[in-house]
């Protein structure tokens, strides 16, 4: 009987089942502590991210106003960076028209070198002592035509904080006299403890503003720290350089603003790995939540341009003076190419002057956002617990409808719950890990179920229906014994193409229409390979691999490839003036094509392979793709496609070359023409053959004329090759054992 009651007891059932996961998932987090992996921490910001959008944007404290050096400015005052007296005017009216405090997202880190200061010794020595000596001496005492001293005269005369960066790694460049001089006074910390205690950032060396610069009331710092996935949640309020805090930008701007001279530290009680770690700090009657490392959680208003902005140059012309008196004013860029880019919860492209913006409008409104570990510690195991139970029970006594009911009814509530009762009263906690542990319960209970149904089929369709083409899938299915890493000789045709100057384009494009260009180009160019019975293997980013003749057999597999690089140039003619009407520059491709013996299956690692074409076959295919550019050519076959072909293409002989590691020459030909070609175009074929035929046979004069002829009715990079050649050929002849063949050097 005992021995009955343990073996029931052993036997799996789906509530034990899921009874374990839900100790299991208990346990796991428990061994985290207080450190969750970064996958989890990256996946909470993504939640967090969508609250964000879900909330949208907010009103703001109407206290902060940008003034931007934008592409109006730019038009009318020139390139940035300006000259001094320049910006010196803009601060002296923003300080006329009653500015709370200004602060720059600038730092003036060396000589403005546009001074007329700077021009009185190369004056000196171009006018040879016609001008007295005691002349040049007072220009270079001169303060009125120092432009570095009328910006330090201008940001001196009011409430001015300026800016200058941390650099966090030792660059060997860091000197005594690299020092900040913020005003304010910091206090609050333990007695006994320096301050290279706290766990707050640590600077290696200061990007300060020039000496002369230098004189306003403050300065802070303007340092930001993206997380993993290169997004600003969290923004520093303090940093230590030689046991030295200083404060950044945007509290020093607040401090001032709010009439204190103190800025009050609050550290942990607890010390871990000999460093404390700060709760907070405050302004005044204003305490600011932070994390251990001294960083404000920001709650952002909304996306880019949330806050008004003011053009510099209506400032500079005396616009706009009114909006901004009594506010914080903060100088900085939003012009292409001098933009100081960040990723934010709302938005991958947020001027980085912005950020500090929403740091002040944080502040005064008292709503920065505060991590509660404590209370995502409870609502993990409770969620954990009580809501894994339930969902197991649900799952395994109850329908499929039920139990997938009960289980979206419970990510919902806690999603929802968690954006209601926690997000919109500005407290953050992670929910991924108990997200996770109800999907995963719900996965493993329902698979447990439904285990000996279809289950090699249903794995083959989930694990590779997304890399490989649907033909393999279905053959997979069909024989899963061929899931094994050999390969199977065929003769097969492998097709390469890339965009030519592909990095240009990219330039001048953002990601984001980078990504759209290719996500376009990619799939009008699989259509095409998919239409002529094609398979497309693998993009290699913009560049795209694609097999005739497997994984099902095509036995009219090199036409086919050579009809499809036909329609991929006819294909891109017809999108191009789309694409340059949306200002993508031209496109340009080449494309490679051979036939011959590869070995073709599934290769890779035991855990993960893809099916794919492997040798020398196929490095051939992709030399030849490469050599478009040396030719001027499109397309480039072998001789091996050619003779597949028979007399279905019409095709111009290009050259017999020897690719990079092979001794044995390739003749190589361009396909012109599916069918019969135009009388003029196998007219001037013909003369090419011939030009090449005299030069195989080293009658390079006979060669050059006709060439020459060639390229003055029609210029092209082909007959401007065969001209150099020719030229070099007939100052040094190839050597008595020349085959006509052309070596390549590189790939």
């Amino acid at each position: 009987m005992f021995f009955h009651i343990i073996k029931k007891l052993l036997v799996p059932t789906p509530f034990k089942i899921g009874f374990l996961v839900v100790i299991v998932a208990a346990l796991t987090y428990y061994s985290f502590g207080t450190q969750k992996p970064e996958i989890i921490t990256s996946l909470d910001n993504r939640i967090i991210d969508a609250m964000f959008l879900w909330r949208g944007a907010q009103d703001t404290t109407d206290s902060v106003v940008i003034v931007d050096i934008d592409e109006k400015s730019l038009k009318q005052l020139g390139q940035w960076p300006w000259p001094r007296d320049t910006v010196a005017k803009l601060v002296s009216n923003l300080q006329a028209g009653g500015a709370k405090v200004i602060g720059l997202d600038i730092v003036f880190a060396e000589p403005d070198r546009t001074s007329p200061k700077e021009f009185v010794d190369q004056l000196g020595n171009y006018l040879h002592g016609e001008v007295p000596a005691a002349t040049l001496q007072r220009l270079r005492d001169d303060p009125t035509i120092d432009h570095d001293l009328i910006l330090g005269q201008a940001v001196s005369t009011g409430h001015t904080v300026l800016g200058y960066v941390f650099q966090t790694t030792d660059d060997g460049l860091k000197t005594a006299y690299d020092q900040p001089f913020p005003a304010a006074i910091i206090r609050g910390l333990p007695t006994g403890d320096t301050y290279d205690q706290l766990a707050i950032y640590k600077a290696y060396r200061a990007i300060i503003n020039v000496a002369e610069v230098a004189q306003a009331e403050s300065e802070g710092f303007f340092n930001v720290f993206p997380d993993a996935s290169g997004t600003v949640r969290m923004v520093p309020l303090l940093m230590t350089m030689d046991g030295i805090p200083y404060p950044s930008l945007a509290l020093e701007m607040v401090r001032i603003g709010m009439n204190k001279d103190t800025i009050k530290l609050h550290p942990s009680q607890q010390i871990r790995d000999r460093q404390r770690g700060l709760l907070g700090v405050s302004v005044g009657k204003s305490y600011i939540p932070t994390n251990n490392r001294g960083q404000m959680t920001v709650n952002f208003r909304g996306s880019n341009k949330t806050f008004p902005y003011l053009s510099a140059i209506d400032i500079i012309n005396g616009k706009e003076l009114n909006r901004v008196r009594n506010k914080y004013v903060l100088i900085g860029t939003s012009a292409a190419g001098i933009l100081d880019l960040r990723a934010t919860p709302f938005s991958n492209v947020f001027p980085g002057v912005e950020v500090h913006a929403n740091v002040i409008d944080n502040v005064l409104a008292g709503d920065p956002f505060v991590f509660d570990l404590l209370t995502e510690i409870g609502i993990t195991y409770l969620l954990i617990v009580l809501g894994g139970l339930f969902l197991v029970a649900l799952l395994a006594f109850s329908s499929p409808l039920a139990g997938g009911l009960g289980g979206f009814l419970l990510l919902e509530a806690t999603i929802i719950g968690n954006y209601h009762y926690l997000f919109l009263h500005n407290k953050i906690i992670g929910i991924t890990y108990p997200l996770l542990t109800i999907i995963i319960i719900f996965m493993i209970v329902t698979l447990f179920n439904y285990f000996f149904e279809g289950r090699e089929k249903k794995f083959i369709s989930h694990a590779f229906g997304h890399y490989v083409s649907p033909q393999v899938v279905k053959k997979l299915m069909a024989h899963p014994e061929n899931l094994a890493l050999a390969g199977e000789e065929k003769t097969l045709t492998v097709l390469f193409s890339d965009i030519r100057g592909f990095t240009t384009i990219s330039e001048s494009m953002s990601s984001t229409q980078l990504a759209l260009f290719m996500n376009r180009y990619l799939t009008a160019m699989s259509s095409v390979i998919m239409q002529c019975q094609g398979t497309v293997d693998k993009f290699i980013g913009d560049a795209i691999m694609a097999i005739w003749g497997a994984p099902l057999d095509d036995h009219d597999h090199a036409a086919n490839a050579v009809r499809s690089a036909l329609g991929m140039m006819e294909k891109l003619r017809e999108k191009q003036p789309q694409w340059q009407a949306e200002g993508i520059p031209a496109i340009d491709i080449g494309i490679g094509i051979n036939t011959g013996t590869m070995s073709v299956g599934n290769f890779g690692s035991a855990e993960r392979f893809d099916y794919t074409v492997l040798g020398d076959a196929v490095n051939l295919g992709a030399r030849l793709e490469g050599s478009n550019k040396t030719y001027g050519t499109n397309i480039i076959i072998s001789q091996y496609t050619l003779t597949e072909l028979g007399d279905r293409f019409f095709c111009r002989f290009i050259d017999m070359v020897k690719v990079k590691g092979k001794l044995k020459p390739v003749k190589i030909y361009e396909p012109l023409t599916e069918g019969e070609p135009s009388e003029e175009l196998r007219r001037e074929v013909a003369v090419f053959e011939e030009a090449m035929e005299e030069y195989h046979c080293q009658n390079f004069a006979k060669a050059a004329t006709i060439i020459n002829e060639l390229h003055e009715t029609n210029p092209s990079k082909l007959y401007c090759l065969y001209r150099d050649r020719i030229r070099k050929y007939q100052k040094t002849p190839p050597p008595p054992d020349w085959d006509g063949s052309f070596t390549f050097t590189s790939k």
